[in-house]
Formats: C-alpha cells, sequence, structure tokens
C-alpha cells in the first residue's frame, strides 16, 4: 500500500510540473491551421532546446538525448533486439495468400520503400491511410482475416516495410482538400489535449519533457518519434506498433484507450508524420 502511494505521489508530482511547463509549448502550436508553419515552428521548438542533437538523430528517441545513452543504442544495434521481428516480417510478407497473390499486389512499387509516404489522406474515402490500415484491408481483399493491430504479426510486417525504407525522409502530404486539413488539425488536438486522472497530453511528455524521466523512462522528443515504429521495447520484452504505442500511452496516464485505428489515433499520426517531415525513416527501433 505504501508503494502504490508513493507511486501515485510521484505520479502527481510529475503531472504538477508539467504543467509548470506550458509556457514552453511552441508559440502557435495549437491555435492555427497552418501545416506548413507548424511543421517549421515544431522541429525549430526542438532543434533550438536541443543544440546539440543533431537534425536526424531525432529519430532516436530517448537515445538522441545524451551521449550515454546513444552510446548505448548504438552498442545495441550491433545485436538489434528487433532482428527477429524484421526476419518474421521478411518472410511473412513475401508468402503468398491462399489465392495466390502477395502484399506486393495491394502497394505501389511492390511495397517496398514506402513507408515515408505513409499515412496518407484517401481522398475517395475522405479519411486518414495508416500503414498499419492498408496492411489488414490487403490481407481482407484476398480472403485473409485481419491481424491484431497490437500484436506480433502486424509489428514484423511493418518493421520489414520501414526497413526497407531506411533513410528515405519522411514524406506526407495534406491535399488540397479541406476534410484533409480537418484531420490533421484533428489529430494535432488530439496531441495537445489533456486526458486521464494524471491530466496529462501527449505533448506533456514528449514535448515539454523529452530527456527527462518519467518513472524509470527516459522521454522520447515528439519530432521524429514515429520515423522509428514500429519499435522493440524492453518495458514490453517484445515488438510493438504505433497502434500498440498509442493505447499504451493513454492507459499510462490513466485514460481510456481508444480502439486501435480509430479516427483519432489516425488523425494524430498523420499530424506526427507531417511536422516529422524530412526526418528520416529509421523503423524497426528500439527503446528501453
Amino acid at each position: 500500500m505504501k508503494l502504490r502511494s508513493a507511486i501515485y505521489l510521484a505520479s502527481a508530482a510529475v503531472a504538477l510540473a508539467a504543467l509548470t511547463l506550458v509556457s514552453t509549448l511552441p508559440s502557435g502550436a495549437a491555435d492555427k491551421v497552418d501545416p506548413v508553419a507548424d511543421a517549421k515552428a515544431f522541429q525549430k521548438f526542438f532543434t533550438d532546446k536541443f543544440p546539440k542533437v543533431k537534425f536526424e538523430d531525432f529519430v532516436n528517441g530517448p537515445y538522441s538525448m545524451n551521449e550515454d545513452l546513444h552510446r548505448q543504442w548504438q552498442e545495441k544495434e550491433q545485436f538489434p533486439p528487433y532482428e527477429f521481428s524484421l526476419e518474421m516480417g521478411k518472410e511473412m510478407f513475401s508468402k503468398p495468400f491462399k489465392n495466390g497473390k502477395t502484399y506486393a499486389d495491394c502497394f505501389p512499387n511492390g511495397g517496398i520503400g514506402i513507408r515515408q509516404n505513409y499515412p496518407y489522406f484517401d481522398e475517395k474515402e475522405g479519411k486518414v491511410i495508416t500503414l498499419e490500415l492498408a496492411l489488414n484491408r490487403c490481407r481482407e481483399a484476398n480472403g485473409e482475416p485481419p491481424y491484431s493491430y497490437v500484436k506480433d504479426e502486424m509489428a514484423a510486417l511493418t518493421a520489414y516495410m520501414a526497413f526497407t525504407s531506411r533513410g528515405k525522409p519522411m514524406d506526407i502530404k495534406i491535399p488540397n482538400d479541406p476534410r484533409a486539413l480537418e484531420a490533421y488539425q484533428n489529430g494535432k488536438e488530439y496531441f495537445y489535449t489533456r486526458r486521464g486522472q494524471l491530466n496529462f497530453s501527449c505533448a506533456t511528455c514528449h514535448v515539454q519533457s523529452p530527456g527527462e524521466r518519467i518513472r524509470a523512462e527516459i522521454l522520447a522528443p515528439a519530432l521524429g518519434i514515429v520515423n522509428a515504429m514500429p519499435i522493440y521495447r524492453s518495458e514490453w520484452s517484445g515488438m510493438g506498433t504505433t497502434s500498440r504505442r498509442f493505447t499504451t500511452c493513454n492507459s499510462q496516464i490513466r485514460g481510456v484507450p481508444l480502439s486501435p485505428q480509430d479516427d483519432e489515433y489516425r488523425n494524430v499520426e498523420y499530424y506526427l508524420s507531417y511536422v516529422s517531415n524530412g526526418l528520416p525513416i529509421s523503423g524497426p527501433g528500439a527503446r528501453p
């Protein structure tokens, strides 16, 4: 009981500290619908806050925050913990469905080297399409059952596709369509909206406090955070998809997670990906 109380008090203290940091948010971050200006301000905020971090290193999350962590990451990359998932994804990607077709039949360029273009806004549907959603739609279109958005199979497939795009700059488009702008704006608002018993927003941890510790975890900067997805997390002892990361974050702030691939999660991924345009794809990644 004493331990639970201590954890609660520590969490409350972190929440209180976060509340005092509102003034550090990027100027105009949530009150204008101007994606180009948003991305410029967002990237400037992080490069000003961490002048010693190379722009392309922000995709390495907490490992970009100091030299010791960066060295740990370099050592880990010699025998990356996500390697098993990468191999599994490559095999799954090339294995034909029962009808003889493969994932390559569903994607431009056979699905190779396209991760940097996801998520995109589908003008026919009027909604954001993520890579995870597109993969399951591919499966269903070919008579296969969809995978869980938070389990190993989806993580493996997206790990392989991300790997084929490594080094390519994120290149998310917002078409001249008011619905696309609305989706982007909704994602932005979700990112900055506080929720859960701890009254945290996504930005509380990943804009206000990157590099700081929350419990035993070092918080990653929001800039480039999606470029490394999916990720192997020591905390999970396994791989996790973008969907798993979003739902886990909501649980950690004692909020009620949305369903994976809910419109709001797709929109916030659209927002985060757009403001990270220009940073290289680094997935699959590894995190403490």
